[in-house]
């Protein structure tokens, strides 16, 4: 065989092993940049709770949704298990509203979604909206999350970084993964801060002991 032909032959297989090359690279890339963007989740909401900085308040709202199929509504959301959800059944967007008989301050707003179990029912754009009521809710937070699966803390904060006090709540769900239509949320969590106490600070309960007797009944 002639040398050239034996060249420009070796020529051709360095040419594909450098394409090859480099499109595993783009391929390994694009893996890696996706699993290092998805959303990471964040502490269990009870942790929280245990250190007597926040209380949950849920309980103290009128609660309802823009729509819902049957037996997966407003008491799947807040039943306090991670194996049921609300799924939503119309047109987006999904809206969730959280409704307070009076100004209450609000630090935070804890979301809990899966997408291993929900995939393309996984909410992946949200929007906090805050106000008086329905007529004048202003967004404070619009939020991206990608394949979510554990808890999803909002915090909810004025200009100075102080907790928004409002009447109402409303979080609506602008676009599920993969185009879905209808959406899923296994549970959320409202908090708001824990006052010191005007008479002195006292040390923070914190073991499961001292926080059974921590209140006077």
């Amino acid at each position: 065989m002639a040398p050239d032909r034996v060249t420009r032959r070796d020529a051709t297989r360095s040419k594909k092993l450098v394409v090859e090359t480099e499109e595993r690279s783009k391929i390994f890339s694009a893996v890696t940049m996706a699993t290092a963007t998805k959303t990471p989740p964040g502490a269990d909401p009870k942790q929280l709770e245990r250190t007597g900085t926040v209380r949950e308040i849920g309980s103290q709202a009128v609660w309802s949704l823009s729509s819902c199929k049957p037996g997966f509504g407003v008491d799947q959301l807040r039943d306090d298990n991670l194996e049921t959800y609300w799924q939503s059944d119309g047109s987006q967007p999904h809206l969730v509203n959280i409704q307070f008989r009076r100004k209450t301050t609000v630090k935070m707003l804890c979301i809990y979604a899966d997408y291993k179990s929900d995939e393309s029912y996984t909410p992946s754009k949200i929007s906090v909206r805050v106000g008086n009521n329905f007529h004048n809710l202003q967004e404070i937070r619009q939020l991206e999350m990608v394949e979510p699966s554990g808890w999803i803390h909002i915090p909810l904060l004025d200009l100075v970084n102080n907790p928004i006090r409002t009447f109402m709540i409303q979080i609506a769900v602008l676009a599920n993964h993969q185009n879905g239509r209808d959406t899923h949320m296994r549970q959320i969590k409202v908090y708001t801060p824990v006052e010191e106490s005007s008479i002195g600070k006292f040390p923070r309960c914190t073991t499961v002991d001292f926080m059974m007797y921590r209140t006077i009944r």
